[in-house]
């Protein structure tokens, strides 16, 4: 079963709830902008994390590709579920999906890539 699924249009509210998670956009009109980036940019992508146990969403993480690389630009987990190494599943898949491609981070995400990258696999 796969965990991670790329959000559709009808998921999107799902993906602003877990999204209003990251500090920056906790404003709704920032938040939605940024929504509507990832529904209009072929270059992007949101994808959503599956809880195996509730089949509830849980995570979000988004993406924008280019040809070598994948920028992590945003990635949060539902505080309920913290601390359980979804943002590493998360990016586990994400890479296993662009297997020719390094993961790269924003500038605030650089401690959790790296730390991705050092963990056990």
């Amino acid at each position: 079963m796969t965990l991670l699924v790329r959000c559709r249009d009808d998921q999107m509210k799902i993906a602003m709830g877990l999204l209003s998670f990251i500090s920056d956009f906790k404003d709704f009109d920032r938040l939605n902008k940024l929504c509507e980036k990832y529904q209009n940019e072929d270059n992007r992508a949101l994808y959503l994390w599956k809880d195996e146990d509730t089949e509830n969403f849980i995570g979000v993480i988004g993406v924008e590709f280019d040809d070598e690389d994948v920028l992590v630009r945003q990635i949060a987990v539902n505080p309920s579920f913290r601390h359980e190494g979804i943002a590493h599943k998360m990016l586990d898949a994400v890479q296993e999906i662009n297997r020719k491609k390094s993961l790269m981070g924003t500038l605030e995400l650089t401690s959790i890539l790296t730390h991705w990258k050092e963990a056990p696999k």
